[in-house]
């Protein structure tokens, strides 16, 4: 199982700093470095700044939606990056939600996993340099243009985040990885037959398919603070991210076995309760899902989660201060090297 590094979008952490996150990861032979896009830090600026000053770590979004950007700027995006890395980059893309690209981009949340699938094979007729002609039930192209630039590669990796059995089906049609949030190594049967059936359609192995959570990593030695201090994001996620009908990581915590608790999450956190929200989610979701504890610990999750198919482990690393991120990016180092 390899390791990558997620870097915060949301604009706190300075840039010094997740520069030497990302350094030293590089030192250490993490496989990655990741930065998500929300409403915060743009993904794209940071990777190219990142790209620049790295010689060997992958690069990927994690991720950026497939509303705010066409599907061609993607395609253009990918390609400078990959030039500016020398052939690192990865193309990490999702729907992303109502909240994001109606509250925040103002555009209509529709039709997501079709315009997902149409701009993935825009994206990768644009890195082939093909001439464009492209007709689909979201996108028209037919101008017969072509990229300019010569990209380093004729195509890039390509990972979707997804959760959905649709969404889940097309990442094992048509991705390189799959980007699951809130994932919980007990429970990987919940997914693979959607993949598999995914896979089956494009007549392909499954065994191709990176399978590459993200996971925040927190180490204590006191491992109810440290669930204390990673339970705001579980609330958030199952709580607050979607209305009552269209939350699919409260659905995915439900059929994990906390339907109860993914239900009184969700009324709390909407009806502004966000702390007693907060104080409901229970330790065995925390414990599922995040790899929280002493460095003994989690080393022993880091080897649950590899037995489970985890190929690459996206490591969102919390810690007060740097020092403390620092350290924790060597025990993960330490851990990966005892899975392999």
């Amino acid at each position: 199982m390899k390791i990558g590094l997620i870097l915060p979008y949301e604009g706190g952490l300075p840039f010094a700093e997740g520069l030497e996150m990302t350094q030293r990861a590089e030192a250490l032979g993490f496989d990655s470095v990741w930065v998500p896009e929300a409403w915060g830090t743009d993904a794209i600026s940071m990777l190219g700044a990142l790209a620049a000053r790295t010689q060997q770590i992958r690069l990927g979004t994690g991720i950026v939606n497939v509303f705010s950007r066409t599907p061609t700027l993607l395609a253009q995006t990918a390609a400078t990056l990959d030039l500016i890395s020398n052939g690192r980059f990865i193309l990490g893309l999702g729907t992303s939600g109502h909240q994001v690209v109606s509250g925040w981009h103002g555009m209509r949340f529709d039709r997501p996993l079709q315009r997902m699938r149409e701009t993935v094979e825009i994206v990768r007729r644009v890195l082939r340099q093909e001439r464009l002609g492209f007709e689909g039930e979201i996108f028209t192209l037919d101008q017969g243009l072509k990229l300019l630039a010569r990209p380093v590669r004729p195509s890039v990796p390509i990972f979707l985040a997804t959760l959905t059995p649709a969404g889940l089906r097309l990442t094992g049609e048509v991705a390189d990885g799959w980007i699951p949030t809130l994932f919980s190594p007990d429970h990987l049967d919940l997914f693979r037959p959607e993949l598999e059936a995914g896979a089956r359609a494009a007549g392909r192995s499954l065994d191709s398919l990176e399978v590459a959570p993200y996971v925040p990593v927190l180490v204590d030695d006191d491992r109810a603070r440290a669930r204390d201090a990673i339970r705001p994001w579980v609330a958030l996620y199952v709580g607050g991210m979607g209305s009552r009908s269209k939350n699919f990581y409260n659905a995915v915590v439900a059929r994990y076995g906390f339907a109860d608790e993914a239900r009184d999450i969700q009324d709390l956190y909407l009806s502004g309760k966000k702390l007693e929200a907060i104080r409901r989610v229970p330790d065995a979701l925390v414990d599922g899902i995040t790899v929280v504890g002493p460095p003994g610990y989690v080393r022993e999750r880091m080897e649950a989660w590899s037995s489970a198919g985890v190929t690459l482990l996206l490591a969102s690393v919390q810690g007060k201060t740097q020092e403390d991120r620092l350290r924790t990016l060597q025990i993960l180092s330490a851990a990966g090297s005892a899975v392999h």
